[in-house]
């Protein structure tokens, strides 16, 4: 496993945490990523570091990144989605927002594979359609026709 998926994964953990808080700050993301990192190990220095970065980010702009998988899923509300798929979506949202070094395919195939991992049967494929969605919206892949 590489040090991006190990970052994007525990980034989702972080995250996870923070789902049940009404309005973390990016401190409460701070103390949840040094609470997380006493109990679990990195494998790698960068993946750790990676793993704060992002979690941060996603609790700095939650309701932003909420408001960008809400558009692009209209059968279902970001508070009814499972806690696994709508952590997996604010972080890979929050990537394809931020990382623009990293293709939208490879991000979105990345949260499918985690989807896949640590949600249900159907995560995967709700993830990828509405990351699919908000990467179109965002001109990081091409529009449909």
């Amino acid at each position: 496993m590489g040090i991006r998926r190990q970052a994007r994964e525990c980034a989702l953990q972080i995250v996870f945490q923070l789902d049940s808080w009404p309005n973390p700050s990016v401190g409460d993301a701070d103390d949840a990523v040094a609470r997380f990192f006493e109990n679990f190990d990195a494998p790698d220095d960068k993946a750790r570091s990676l793993a704060s970065t992002m979690a941060r980010g996603v609790t700095e702009k939650r309701q932003k990144l909420d408001e960008a998988v809400q558009k692009h899923s209209p059968r279902w509300k970001v508070a009814r989605m499972a806690m696994v798929d709508r952590n997996i979506l604010r972080v890979a949202a929050w990537e394809l927002t931020t990382d623009l070094e990293t293709s939208a395919p490879v991000v979105i195939d990345e949260a499918v594979e985690i989807a896949k991992r640590y949600g249900a049967e159907q995560s995967g494929a709700f993830v990828n359609g509405v990351l699919d969605g908000v990467a179109r919206e965002l001109g990081r892949l091409p529009a449909k026709n």
